[in-house]
């Protein structure tokens, strides 16, 4: 297992690199950088004013003729030494090659820089972000693991009856249901979108938070994060449940349920005690795609239907405004993240099937 384990994290870092130059070469192509994001603000705002005309004086003093030749610098081009300057100051004097390998090394050493616009470190935003990403990618995995898990052992033993088939229905309506039209519903329905105003808009907590005791501070959090974990669990609990049923219906067929039968156990023995194991690796293995999918996935829909400040609305924000060190740092941060989490749900195997061998793998 230990070589195994190796082998993976040296894995990683081709992999990483790998999509770090994959980004980096694309975003190289993508018109309106930030540069000309800069210059197209300045132009289009005209808030950099030249007079033309000389004189001194207050404004009351200036001549018609002098008002006339007053012109924003926007609208005559802006100078080719102030362009340079930006260029300097974002890196873009380097050619792409020094600036990619200076910047993977700076990843290397964890050091994400500043962000460009927010002036304000990379690490510091995230750090600020993360707690509303993480409640939602929580929350949501774990009501998915704590419902489906039960409902599919359940579909799965009372397989063709009427409880599997209404219920198949339920999760097939859920799955073609897109989260964000769930969230939408949601709104409208208990949000005082239109009709009952039960659950709050926007945010984690109350403005009050602070003055409320610890059960209410508990109850106050629940009570925000309601709408939004249901709205990005929908989808996730109707794959899980699916996943969950057609395991254990597979490892119910097999010889040694019929032989743990014949010996005289309970079927709760034999589910439990037999087939829950086996059944269970598939599901286990799907944690970390479940995990990432809806911490990453669902993320920036529903932060922005529920104005919830996470790393979904940094990272489009980031995109839009091509802050390259949110959008660079945090993909390396998190396409890190992924595949370590990988080699943990590997991990995770053999703790629960130690028969589970990656040694022998060739």
């Amino acid at each position: 297992m230990g070589a195994y384990i190796l082998r993976r994290l040296l894995l990683v870092i081709p992999t990483l690199l790998g999509i770090m130059i994959i980004n980096f070469v694309l975003v190289q192509f993508v018109p309106g950088g930030p540069i000309e994001q800069i210059i197209a603000d300045i132009e289009g705002r005209g808030d950099v004013f030249q007079t033309i005309a000389g004189g001194g004086g207050d404004a009351g003093g200036a001549t018609e003729a002098q008002a006339m030749d007053t012109r924003y610098v926007g609208a005559r081009g802006l100078p080719p030494e102030f362009i340079a300057q930006l260029e300097k100051e974002f890196g873009f004097d380097k050619p792409p090659l020094e600036r990619f390998l200076l910047m993977m090394w700076n990843y290397a050493r964890f050091d994400f820089g500043e962000s460009w616009f927010r002036s304000e470190s990379v690490v510091d935003l995230v750090l600020e972000k993360m707690p509303v990403s993480i409640t939602l990618g929580l929350w949501s995995t774990l009501i998915a693991y704590l419902v489906s898990i039960p409902l599919g052992i359940r579909k799965a033993v009372r397989d063709g009856s009427s409880f599997d088939t209404w219920t198949s229905g339920a999760i097939i309506v859920g799955y073609a249901i897109p989260g964000f039209l769930f969230a939408i519903l949601l709104i409208v329905l208990f949000a005082g979108g239109s009709y009952w105003r039960v659950f709050p808009l926007r945010g984690l907590t109350s403005d009050n938070w602070e003055d409320l005791s610890l059960v209410g501070k508990v109850l106050d959090y629940f009570w925000h994060i309601a709408l939004p974990v249901i709205a990005s669990t929908i989808s996730a609990f109707a794959t899980l449940t699916l996943l969950t049923k057609n395991s254990f219906l597979e490892e119910i067929k097999k010889q040694y349920v019929m032989t743990a039968r014949a010996k005289g156990l309970t079927e709760r023995q034999v589910l439990y005690g037999h087939v829950f194991r086996n059944a269970m690796l598939i599901v286990i293995a799907g944690f970390p795609g479940l995990f990432i999918g809806v911490f990453f996935g669902g993320s920036l829909i529903i932060e922005t239907l529920f104005s919830l400040d996470g790393l979904g609305r940094l990272g489009f924000e980031a995109a839009v405004a091509r802050d390259y060190p949110i959008v660079f740092g945090t993909l390396f941060a998190f396409s890190l993240m992924g595949l370590i989490i990988g080699i943990i749900s590997d991990i995770t195997y053999v703790l629960v099937d130690p028969r589970i061998d990656f040694e022998s793998r060739g």
